[in-house]
């Protein structure tokens, strides 16, 4: 027997795989926090250098905008993001090209050295799990997450371009 939370419909919630995708997300996400811990780095220096390694591979150009527009921060959130990577070493600025007043973002060979430290017991745990199994059934895995991202991608779209609708009676706070 089963029991739904006061409030919730019997039969309301996400899809067993959808449920498995947000824990998944969220063992992600813990993981993330436990290694970027004990390296004295948070979550947003590990994106940081994810989006900034994205685009590297990609070759395009890593700027302090793109950074703030990729990880939504503020501008003087993104600065002292980009200070703490440069001051631990793990990013570099540089001027290049015919725009000198263009700042490019850079990873060092550090930055490498110690995200490959970092995420090493998680690449050696989930190629033991991926081992278990056919190519076939991985190439079935692939397209699925490869869809589900697009989906989270668009969801993450529609929902920045919603308004929130005003409050619909006493606000929480306010005296009864």
């Amino acid at each position: 027997m089963t029991i739904d939370p006061p409030g919730r419909p019997e039969s309301s919630g996400p899809p067993p795989l959808v449920r498995l995708l947000q824990e998944f997300s969220l063992e992600a996400n813990r993981y993330v926090d436990s290694a970027g811990g004990r390296n004295d780095m948070h979550r947003t220096d590990l994106n940081a250098l994810a989006v900034i390694m994205q685009h590297t591979a990609r070759n395009q150009i890593v700027t302090p905008g793109v950074l703030r527009k990729e990880l939504h921060l503020s501008s003087p959130a993104t600065t002292a993001l980009i200070d703490r990577l440069h001051n631990s070493g793990h990013v570099v600025r540089e001027r290049q090209g015919a725009d000198r007043r263009q700042v490019q973002l850079r990873m060092t060979p550090k930055a490498y050295r110690d995200g490959g430290a970092m995420f090493q017991p998680l690449a050696r745990h989930m190629a033991a799990a991926m081992a278990e199994f056919t190519p076939a059934e991985l190439e079935i895995a692939t397209r699925f997450m490869t869809s589900m991202i697009e989906a989270t991608v668009s969801a993450g779209q529609e929902a920045a371009q919603q308004t929130v609708p005003p409050p619909t009676g006493p606000h929480p706070t306010a005296p009864q």
